[in-house]
This record gives structure tokens, C-alpha cells and sequence, in this order.
């Protein structure tokens, strides 16, 4: 063929390449497939070469002749006889240049006839020599069993008496078997038309060899696509012509088109009809999770096109993100040690190729991988990662995409369940099936009788609720049983049996029509873009602001591309504070992912000119959403009629021409403000709503599925953006993306300039606020402005303010407890200050959020506000007249609304942000008897974000200091101890208190007991419960009774008081229990165990209840003693004999067989758990010790099995009296019940609370 010049356009094809068999080379083993001696010389791969290709070179795209060659034929050159199925097998292939760009390769291999009789004879060579070796036993075991049964060794006879047999197929007869070898037709394209690809192979290879006749030779075919098919301009089509299936027909025109982005998605001619089918939607969304996170994927399949199509679909959905990693959708077996990479990655694995290469066994083991997904296509089955999060909206995205197979009349696998089930934490996809094999929608295969009119009825009325309707062709609603019963009623009135009538004709049918290839791959085409719109509208909803978190970079491209590996490019702390709590597992992972970081560049990159395809579709239809556009609706019926020029334009001039007058853009305005007005009323009054019915919505029982309220950070986040469309109302000059708080960065140049006694530099300030300098000047002089009268500390607070959050507090002042550390100050500019302090915000976004966030957690949100809104001088120079904030009377509504939101407690910093390093300022407060102590002391605190400060020592001779810590959330617990050293260790502790420098919330842990060995009961650590103590700004609540020492004299509490506290405490935790997960860190187990009236407490008094310690055993005796002395009586009565057991009788009751094996488990349990308690060391002391057993028996579901027992015990009877809890059967039953169900929970303690234990 001659070359024409290719470096005018892109053409179609690159090259035409043929691979097969070099009869010069003869049969030369495939030394990169490891050794394959111990298979059948049929079974072996060997080494193939390209026979051919045309043309010779193509300047952009340089030929690679090994790995064309080596994907052609991916499992090596293979060889066949009669006895084997010969149908030729088309599967596509791609190339990942070094540059990471891609071309495409499309195969069909077929096997023709060896008429070589070298190599005839030299496979009947090899034949002989491994029956012989095999014959002779030195084949090794472990590799013998895949050539049949061990017990045989006369093999070639037993292939003549069973040629129909695995083993039979293997062996070659020269003298009555036709030898047959692979060979490959390939085409090397740069886009993957696949359809056109497989056709032109396909066609091609029924048309050889050529019979003399009319028609265009094959040669001319392939001349015409490599030299004169250009590809497609985007948005343009082109027709071309592919072979006929017989030689004697016409050639087959066929139509390819270019999408033209951004208006339409990139190419992607596979269909994800077949991948859905053979997987399912559940299968297809948690490999879609695995690729997303980056984890290593490996596909396995009998089929190398699978491989490919289930490869191309999944990075083709994850658009506008692109996979950066190893890609090779078929892994030829000479690369199997790819598996190894430490990388993510996404291969495919042929499933017969793993069990014939010797490197196959090791590719197996990796699916026991923590951090592999494996994916069986056949089967269909997976294997996930281990902690694999769920993808946000997942249950509502699997419906959606039900819906569209529905749609489509899509048939699902075997195991697809039909009914939506919940998300797996599984590893296995198999076990997940439902009832139901398929869905409802889909016709059955046997026969069925004629569909009536009545069946519609009968499956709309015995259809659940749930069920989805019928799958119909049109886009009209399903009808409502009523009334498709309204209209048999109308029938039947008119005179017509409806028992006759078809319901094809009523109503379309679900039975699927049959289509040709061409209306099949039209189908295709349409079910492929409703999928990617699809999968690509959950990306556009989730990273829709996503602009206001990328940090653009202040210098020059080349600048940014030499640092750009350590630059920060995108705010994740902020973006996650906007997101929903269930959803930041996912997305968390996600924003480390190399394809986020990939498209965080590319948007930089923008800048400079240089566009993504995959971005520019993105924001495309970003900016569709954002503009809240109506949707489309089509109609074939509705059609526009013509209409006159003159009436079109006739009156547009007239209208130009007038002139829009002030008083219209008054009322224009004046529209927008009250918009503004109400969504701010509307956002306030739901917040309130949502936080204060948070109670009534944990009454409901169930998961998350039962909230039917947004969560907090969504609606946070909804409040932020209201509060940056207000302040860009009427702006003068945009300065940054956050208007917000660029007015709070210029108050804040204000506010230093001002409170030093240097004049203002006008070169000092931002430019816009240099005007504003001698006016603020002027002001100083003559009055004090109310910026400094509330930035003082302990300043006047607003009276309105005043009434509505601190209502009665003057009232009850005097019963509050007086909190000695020093109140934090309550201006603007401290808080700001603690916000830029923050080292993981890096926009003005996240700034301004992070403040708006802090001021609604301090309740403080309006008094800044309104602080920051009272400089008018300010005010001017940055808003017009227009603007919302400059209308007085909207903005003080606007101000009284956010009032309105300190009448909840918001934790919206302290659970937003949780990797922040915060200070922690602690005040110790020992008792005036024993202040001082020769020890060295520590202390160690737990927060509910499952961080535990280590052991921080407090420093001598001061109680109050300040640490630094990544942020501990709300503080639950803390431990104080020492080590007991020095003349006089002894320290007498009243109270501790914490708080946190930033959010201002302070918690109190109050002790009132000794820390030293001798005194007390020896404890030399105690573990305290944080109670939280109320600010000024929240009503105020009793302040905690302090901890009283066991023996100190208080008055006896009578047992239904004790029955009354004890019921209470199990119904909180178990209301605990039932809470959703966003509403539990507002009440921690840690309190409801441990703290000052929970059930730890509580049971103490049930077990000094008629204790007899005053009477018999002095002061100094505690409860750990007579569980102590239990556990000698249990280990006693364990050294029995249960033979002896049977008669015996302990505390007066005698003992059955089968009440001693239980009695016996319990004392096991018992003893360990005493045991496990008594090893935790010396610091511990006996009601320490106590309280840590109780946790202990509780998490283990213990404590009411071993009360009996106990009770039994002649222990019990020598410490209790009669009127006990231990004694008394009544009060024992009681006891027992209100324990039990506590047996339905998994009860999860902190590790402050266990000891590690």
C-alpha cells in the first residue's frame, strides 16, 4: 500500500496489524509466562510476533510492536485441534503512554490451520516428551493434578477411550487431529469506537480468504479506513463503510459521531446496559466506591471483552474525575507481577489464565488484601476493603439507578435483590439476595395467557407501596388504582367486556421489544448518558460551592508548577464543616484522593487558559444548578406556529427606548430585601425547629432513615450562605470571595488602629477603608464608639438579648455556683483572632464560616453582628444606599431573628473541626485541709471526638495553667492522680475545672476526695465526670452536688427512692441507646455510667443498703471488700467437685445439676473479671475499683447474672441485713429485671473508663 501523508488530521485507524505465528521462528516458548512445563503442550503459551502492519509509521503515534503484539493475544500464542471450539473471540485493549495518555486497540483472534508440518511434528514432539515425563512420575505433584486424575498413568489410552473428556482435549494425535493456531487482525486507534471496530474486524474475517467475483477486495476496505476516514470534528458525524458478512454483498454504511462537550459527555462507545446486567446496581456502586477511594482493584473474568467493557464504564463514570493510576484493563500474563505494585490500581485478570501461569496462586492470595476490591464478573461477586465508607445518599442513588433499568427494561443478574436492601458492611455480594430472583417489571419466561384488563387492576391493587410501577416506553405518570377503577366502571356502564379487551391496548406492555443491532446500540447510547448524567449530577450536587474552598495561587504559572507538590490548593477543613456528619467518612478520604487533587489543578490551571474537557463539562453543569433553571419538558405534540416579524418586534424598540425610572428600581430593590427578610425568618425559625424537636424525633426508634429533619451542618451551612448573599447585597466593590469576611477584616484594621494611640497611616489600611481613616479619627475625638464600650472584658450586654436568653437569671444569680476562672471577652476581634490562629482553614470562605460557627456555638452571633454593623462609617463606604444591610428596619429584624438562636445550645466549632490544636486552660482547686502535696501530680482528659490527652504534669505550686491539643470535642471524663512521692503526699482534692480558651465552654469535675495511699481508700488516681457549667449567655441549671466520700454522714436513702434512681438511670441509657447518631455526643454513656447521679452511683447505694459495715467491721470497710471476699467463696466452690455440688447446699438453697453449670460459668466470670480489675495496679483505689467492675459486668452483659449468685453466697448473709437488695427477694427481683435490658445493647466504653482493659 502506498502512505499517504498523516499528518494532515487524525484519522480513524493508525494501523491495521496482523499477529500469529512466524513459521521461520518456529515454536518458541513464552519465557515470560513463567514456566509452564507442567501443562499440556496444547495449554502452553508461546511466543508470537507481528506478522504484519500497515503503515509502516505514524508520526503521532510511533508503533509498539511488543505491546501490541502482547495484548492481541494477551494470553500468548495458543493452539487448538478439532476438539476445541473455534469461534473467533473480539475483545479492545488500551495503552497508557509514559505521558498518561491513551490509545485504543481493538482484536479479533481466530484460529486458522497449521499446515506446517514442522510445526505439526515439533508439537507432536513435545506431546510425547510430556506424556513420558508425566508417565514417569517426575512431573511434581502439585503440578500433575491439572492433567487429571493422579490414579492414571496410561494416559494416552485413556484419551483414546474418552475424547470427549478435559483431559482428551489436551492431547494431540498427529496422525487424526487438525492443528489450529491463534491469530490476531488488530486496529490501533486513538479514540475507541468500538462498534465500528468490532464490525470492520468481524465482516473482515468472513470475508477471507477472497474469492474471485464482484465486490471491493479486503485490502480495499482496509485502505479506505486507515488512509481515508478522518475522525469526526466534535459535534459533527461522519459516515463510513465497513465490510459486508458475505463477500458478495454491499459494504455497510455506519454513522460515528463526536460528542461536543460541554453541552454533551465525552465519547464513550461501551455499553453499560452489559455491565449493569452482569453485575448489578448494588455491585456497580460499591466498585464505584472502591475506584473513587483509590483502593487497588482487580476484575476477574473468562471473557477479556468484559474485563475491558467493565473497566471503561467505571472510569467513565467517574467524570469530571479521571483515574491517575495503573490502568490495564487486561493484564497479559508476561505482567502478572504487576500485582505486586504497592500502588492503586485498576486490572483484569483472565480467569483461566490465573490457574495456568505460575504466578497465578500469588495473584489469588492478594484477594485476603485489606486494601484490594475484587470483583468476579462471571459470578457475579465482590470482595471489598476493610472500613470501605458508604458513598453520601447511597440508598436514594441505588433507587435512582433501579428506576433506570426499570426505565430501560434492563435485565438484572440472578442474585440482584429486587427490593432495596441496607448497605453492606459484608465482604461477599452473593449473600445479599432477596426473595425475589427478579424484578417485577421484567416479563417471565415461561408462557402466559392473554394480558386482560383485569390483570392491570389486580397488580395495581395487590402492587405494595413501595413497589415501583410498571416500566413504560412514554414518560406519562402510571395511573392510581382508584382510578383505573373509575375508568373499568365507565366501560362497563358503556356495555363493553372489558374481559376481552387487551391491556397492550389500554396500556404499554412491559414486555420488551425486540431490537436489531442498530436500534440495540441506539438503546445503548441513550441508557449510557442517562447513567452519566446520573453519576455525574451526584458529583455536581456535592461539590457544588466547591469554587469557594480552591486557593488560587498569587503568582505566576511557571511559579506554580515548580511548588505546586507543596502547596495547599483546597480548603478541606471548611469544606467538610459544610457537609453532612454521614457523610464526612467518605468525603474525607475522598479529598486525599489523587483524581480530587488532579481537578483541583486543572481549575488553577484555567487561569492561565488551559481548560479541562472533564472541568468544562463539570461546571457546566454546575452553572445549570446554580441558576436553578426550569426543566425542559417535551412534548411531540405541542408545536409553535408561526408568527409575524412585526408582532415580534413591533413594541421591543418602544420598550427599549423607555427609560426605567428610580421609583422602579426602588421597588425592585425593595422586593429583594424582603426576600432576603423572609428566607432569613424561614432558615432561623426551621433551625430552632429542627434543634428543639431534636427529643420527639429520638422517640422514633429507628436509624437515620427516621430523621426526617436536615442535619445541623447542612443547615449551618445554609445560614453561611444567607449570610454571604446579605453582605454581597449592594456591595461598592467586590475585594474577595467572602464579603463577609472581608467587612470583618476591615473592622478588624479599624478596630487596631483605633485602640493604639499612633494617628492612622492611610497606607496601612486596605485601600477601600483609607477614606474611612479621618472620619474614624474624628470620631475618637469626640465620643467613645460602641465597638470599644463591648469589646471590653465583661462589658454591658445587649438588654434585648438579655431578655430572651438569659430570662430569670438575676433571679437565680445567687444560687449559681461562682465560677472562678476569668471570663473570656465577648468582642468581635478576640474571636476573630482565635480563627485565624487556625492553621487547617485556608480560604476566606472557611474563615468566615469558622467565625459564623464560633459566634453561633457562644451564642454571641447577633451581638457581633450587630457590633459590626453599628460602625455606619464603614457601612457607607462599603454598601450602596440600596443595599440590605443599610436598611435599618430589616436589618434589626435580620438581627432579632438570629437572636432567636440562643435559646439552643449549638456544638457546630466544637464538632466541625476536629483535627484544630485549641487551648485548654485548667484550674485545680484542692480543699483548704491538705492544699499541697510533695507529689508530682498529673492529669489526663477525654473528649467525646475519641481523643485522650496523654499525661500532662501539672506544673508545682500553681493550680491554674494552660495546654494545647488537637480538639477533644465536648469533654466527657478526666483522671488526676500522682505518684505518690515525697514527705506528704496526701492531697485532698475539691475540684477541677476546664476550659476551652476558643468556645469558652467550661466543665466542672468535681472530686471532694483524697489522693494518697493510706487515706481514703488508697486511691493515688481518680476518674472524674465532667459536669457542664453554664455560661451567662444559657439558662442556667443547678449546679451538681459534689462528690461525697462514701462514709460521710448523710441521711439514708430508702429503698424505693434508690428503686425510683435506678429505673431512671436504665432509661436513659437505654433512650440513649436509641438515639440517632448525630444527637448522641449531646449526652455521653461516660456521664450516664459514671457521672454524679448515674447508674455506677446509683448501684453503690443499692449495695450500702443495710450493709453492715458500721455495726460489725468499722469505718474504714468498703463494698470492693465484700466483692472481694464474694470472689474468695466463688473460687472456693470452684475447687469442689460438680459431682459434690449436686446435694450441696450453699447460703441455705440447694444446688441442681444444671443450676450448678450455670452458677459455675457466672463464678468463672466473676473471678476473671475481679481478677482483670485487681490487675490494673496499685493507683486504683476500692471505689475506684468498684466503679471500673461495674462498667466491666456491664459491657460484658454480666452484672445481672452474677447478682443471684451473689446473693447466695453465705458472705452476703454475715454483711447485708434482711432489708437489702441482696437479701430481700422482692427487692432482688427488682434488681435483676431492671439490669436485663440492658442486654440488648452493645455498650461501648471509653478506654478513660476501662483502663484499658
Amino acid at each position: 500500500m502506498s502512505v499517504p501523508d498523516l499528518s494532515v488530521s487524525c484519522r480513524f485507524a493508525d494501523y491495521f496489524a496482523i499477529c500469529g505465528l512466524d513459521f521461520d521462528s518456529g515454536l518458541e516458548p513464552d519465557r515470560l509466562c513463567g514456566d509452564n512445563l507442567h501443562v499440556s503442550p496444547l495449554d502452553r503459551s508461546y511466543k508470537g510476533k507481528i506478522l504484519a502492519h500497515y503503515p509502516e509509521n505514524v508520526p503521532s503515534n510511533q508503533f509498539d510492536e511488543h505491546a501490541t503484539c502482547m495484548l492481541c493475544l494477551p494470553a500468548g500464542l495458543q493452539f487448538r485441534t478439532q476438539k476445541h471450539s473455534l469461534e473467533p473471540q473480539f475483545h479492545s485493549f488500551v495503552v497508557t503512554r509514559e505521558n498518561a495518555s491513551r490509545y485504543y486497540g481493538f482484536s479479533l483472534i481466530f484460529y486458522e490451520e497449521v499446515r506446517n508440518k514442522n510445526i505439526c511434528s515439533a508439537m507432536h514432539t513435545l506431546q510425547a516428551m510430556y506424556i513420558t515425563e508425566l508417565s514417569s512420575g517426575q512431573t511434581p505433584p502439585g503440578h500433575r493434578k491439572s492433567s487429571g486424575k493422579e490414579s492414571s498413568r496410561s494416559l494416552p489410552r485413556s484419551f483414546k477411550l474418552t475424547p470427549h473428556t478435559g483431559a482428551a482435549l489436551t492431547y494431540f494425535d498427529i496422525a487424526k487431529d487438525k492443528l489450529y493456531v491463534a491469530k490476531s487482525i488488530a486496529l490501533i486507534c486513538q479514540y475507541p469506537f468500538v462498534r465500528v471496530a468490532q464490525m470492520f474486524l468481524e465482516n473482515l474475517f468472513r470475508s477471507l480468504p477472497r474469492q474471485p467475483g464482484p465486490g471491493l477486495s479486503p485490502e480495499s476496505y482496509v485502505y479506505n479506513l486507515l488512509y481515508e476516514v478522518p475522525v469526526p470534528l466534535p459535534g459533527q458525524a461522519l459516515r463510513l463503510y465497513v465490510p459486508p458478512p458475505q463477500p458478495h454483498l454491499e459494504a455497510i454504511p455506519v454513522v460515528i459521531r463526536m460528542p461536543n462537550p460541554p453541552e454533551e459527555l465525552p465519547l464513550l462507545d461501551y455499553s453499560l446496559r452489559v455491565m449493569f446486567s452482569n453485575l448489578g446496581v448494588e455491585l456497580v456502586v460499591q466498585l464505584f466506591t472502591c475506584v473513587l477511594l483509590e483502593h487497588q482493584v482487580l476484575l476477574r473474568s473468562t471473557d477479556y471483552n468484559k474485563l475491558m467493557l467493565v473497566s471503561e464504564c467505571m472510569v467513565s463514570l467517574l467524570l469530571p474525575f479521571t483515574w491517575a493510576h495503573v490502568y490495564v484493563p487486561i493484564l497479559p500474563a508476561p505482567l502478572y507481577h504487576f500485582l505486586d505494585a504497592p500502588v492503586p490500581f485498576v486490572m483484569g485478570l483472565h480467569t483461566d489464565s490465573a490457574a495456568v501461569c505460575a504466578n497465578g496462586p500469588r495473584s489469588i492470595a492478594l484477594c485476603s488484601e485489606a486494601a484490594l476490591c475484587l470483583v468476579d464478573i462471571d459470578k457475579p461477586d465482590i470482595q471489598l476493603p476493610e472500613e470501605l465508607p458508604i458513598f453520601p445518599h447511597r440508598t436514594s442513588f441505588i433507587e435512582e439507578l433501579n428506576h433506570l433499568m426499570d426505565k430501560y427494561q434492563i435485565q438484572r443478574p440472578e442474585t440482584e435483590p429486587t427490593k432495596l436492601s441496607a448497605p453492606l458492611n459484608g465482604t461477599s455480594y452473593r449473600h445479599m439476595n432477596d426473595n425475589m430472583s427478579s424484578s417485577c417489571t421484567l416479563p417471565s419466561g415461561g408462557l402466559r395467557r392473554k394480558h386482560s384488563f383485569h390483570d392491570v387492576l389486580e397488580w395495581e391493587e395487590s402492587r405494595p407501596l413501595n413497589a415501583s410501577p410498571p416500566a413504560s416506553p412514554t414518560r406519562r405518570a402510571p395511573l392510581r388504582p382508584d382510578a383505573l377503577q373509575r375508568i373499568a366502571d365507565i366501560v362497563k356502564r358503556t356495555g363493553v367486556n372489558i374481559d376481552d379487551v387487551d391491556a397492550e391496548t389500554v396500556m404499554p406492555t412491559t414486555k420488551k421489544k425486540i431490537l436489531n443491532d442498530e436500534e440495540q446500540y441506539n438503546e445503548d447510547m441513550r441508557f449510557n448518558s442517562a447513567v452519566r448524567e446520573t453519576f455525574l449530577n451526584r458529583f455536581v450536587h456535592i461539590f457544588l460551592m466547591y469554587e469557594n474552598f480552591v486557593i488560587m495561587p498569587d503568582q505566576d504559572r511557571e511559579s506554580w508548577l515548580s511548588s505546586r507538590e507543596s502547596m495547599v490548593n483546597f480548603d478541606k477543613a471548611s469544606f467538610l464543616s459544610d457537609q453532612p456528619q454521614r457523610h464526612r467518612p467518605f468525603l474525607s478520604r475522598f479529598l486525599e484522593t489523587q483524581m480530587f487533587a488532579t481537578l483541583i489543578d486543572n481549575k488553577i490551571m484555567a487561569n492561565w487558559g488551559e481548560y479541562d474537557v472533564n472541568l468544562q463539562v463539570f461546571e457546566y453543569r454546575t452553572r445549570i444548578v446554580r441558576t436553578n433553571s426550569l426543566k425542559r419538558i417535551k412534548n411531540a405534540k405541542w408545536q409553535v406556529k408561526d408568527c409575524p416579524p412585526e408582532l415580534l418586534l413591533g413594541d421591543f424598540s418602544r420598550r427599549l427606548s423607555t427609560e426605567v425610572t428610580p421609583a422602579a428600581i426602588a421597588q425592585n430593590n425593595r422586593t429583594f430585601v424582603e426576600k432576603l427578610l423572609k428566607e432569613c425568618k424561614s432558615k432561623t425559625k426551621r433551625m430552632l425547629l429542627e434543634k428543639m424537636g431534636t427529643e420527639e424525633s429520638n422517640l422514633s426508634f429507628g436509624s437515620e432513615v427516621s430523621i426526617t429533619g436536615v442535619e445541623e451542618s447542612t443547615m449551618i451551612a445554609s445560614l453561611c450562605d444567607l449570610l454571604e448573599r446579605l453582605w454581597s447585597h449592594g456591595l461598592q466593590h467586590k475585594m474577595g470571595k467572602s464579603a463577609l469576611w472581608m467587612h470583618l477584616i476591615n473592622y478588624q484594621e479599624l478596630e487596631q488602629c483605633s485602640n493604639s494611640t499612633k494617628p492612622i497611616d492611610p497606607n496601612y489600611l486596605t485601600p477601600d477603608l483609607s477614606s474611612v481613616g479621618a472620619e474614624v479619627e474624628a470620631q475618637q475625638a469626640a465620643s467613645v464608639s460602641p465597638r470599644s464600650r463591648d469589646s471590653s472584658r465583661g462589658g454591658s450586654r445587649d438588654s434585648s438579648r438579655d431578655r430572651l436568653s438569659n430570662s430569670g437569671t438575676l433571679e437565680r444569680k445567687s444560687t449559681q455556683p461562682v465560677n472562678p476562672l476569668r471570663p473570656l471577652p465577648e468582642s468581635l476581634t478576640f474571636d476573630m483572632r482565635n480563627v485565624q490562629a487556625m492553621t487547617d482553614i485556608k480560604t476566606e470562605i472557611g474563615y468566615a464560616r469558622a467565625w459564623v460557627r464560633l459566634s453561633l456555638e457562644k451564642k454571641l452571633l447577633s451581638k457581633h453582628l450587630r457590633e459590626l454593623l453599628a460602625d455606619t462609617t464603614l457601612l457607607r463606604s462599603q454598601y450602596k444606599r440600596t443595599a440590605f444591610l443599610r436598611c435599618e428596619e430589616e436589618r434589626e429584624q435580620f438581627l432579632y431573628h438570629l437572636l432567636t438562636l440562643n435559646a439552643v445550645d449549638y456544638y457546630c466549632f466544637t464538632n466541625t473541626y476536629p483535627t484544630t490544636k485549641l487551648p485548654y486552660r485548667v484550674l485545680i482547686m484542692p480543699s483548704r485541709k491538705a492544699s499541697q502535696t510533695t507529689a508530682n501530680c498529673w492529669i489526663s482528659i477525654s473528649g467525646m471526638n475519641g481523643e485522650s490527652t496523654p499525661k500532662i504534669p501539672i506544673p508545682r505550686n500553681t493550680n491554674e495553667f494552660v495546654f494545647h491539643h488537637k480538639n477533644l470535642g465536648t469533654l466527657s471524663t478526666l483522671r488526676i492522680g500522682h505518684d505518690n512521692s515525697g514527705l506528704s503526699p496526701r492531697w485532698l482534692l475539691d475540684q477541677v475545672y476546664v476550659r476551652n480558651e476558643v468556645t469558652g465552654h467550661t466543665y466542672t469535675y468535681p472530686c471532694n476526695r483524697w489522693l494518697g495511699s493510706g487515706v481514703d481508700d488508697g486511691s493515688t488516681e481518680r476518674l472524674l465526670v465532667a459536669a457542664r457549667v453554664r455560661s451567662e449567655h444559657t439558662p442556667r441549671s443547678p449546679a451538681p452536688p459534689a462528690a461525697l466520700h462514701p462514709h460521710t454522714p448523710t441521711t439514708h436513702l430508702s429503698t424505693s427512692t434508690i428503686q425510683h434512681m435506678i429505673g431512671d438511670c436504665v432509661n436513659a441509657i437505654v433512650k440513649w441507646h436509641y438515639q440517632s447518631k448525630r444527637d448522641k455526643d449531646a449526652n455521653s454513656l461516660s456521664v450516664l455510667l459514671c457521672g454524679e447521679n448515674g447508674l455506677v452511683k446509683c448501684l453503690e447505694q443499692a449495695f450500702l443498703c443495710g450493709f453492715k459495715s458500721a455495726r460489725f467491721f468499722g469505718k474504714n470497710f468498703f463494698i470492693w471488700d465484700y466483692f472481694a471476699r464474694v470472689k474468695d467463696e466463688f473460687k472456693m466452690s470452684l475447687c469442689d467437685e460438680p459431682s459434690t455440688m449436686n446435694n450441696k447446699n450453699c447460703g441455705g438453697v440447694s444446688y441442681n445439676c444444671r443450676q450448678d453449670q450455670e452458677h459455675r460459668a457466672i463464678w468463672r466470670c466473676y473471678c476473671h473479671l475481679m481478677d482483670e480489675v485487681n490487675s490494673v495496679g496499685r493507683s486504683l483505689g476500692k471505689d475506684g475499683k468498684f466503679q471500673l467492675f461495674i462498667c466491666l459486668s456491664l459491657r460484658e452483659h454480666w452484672l445481672h447474672r452474677m447478682l443471684v449468685p451473689m446473693s447466695l453466697t453465705r458472705v452476703t448473709a454475715e454483711m447485708y441485713e434482711e432489708q437489702s437488695f441482696l437479701r430481700k427477694r422482692g427487692l432482688l427481683t427488682f434488681l435483676k429485671q431492671i439490669l436485663e435490658p440492658l442486654d440488648e445493647f452493645d455498650i461501648v466504653l471509653e478506654n478513660s473508663l476501662t483502663q484499658g482493659i
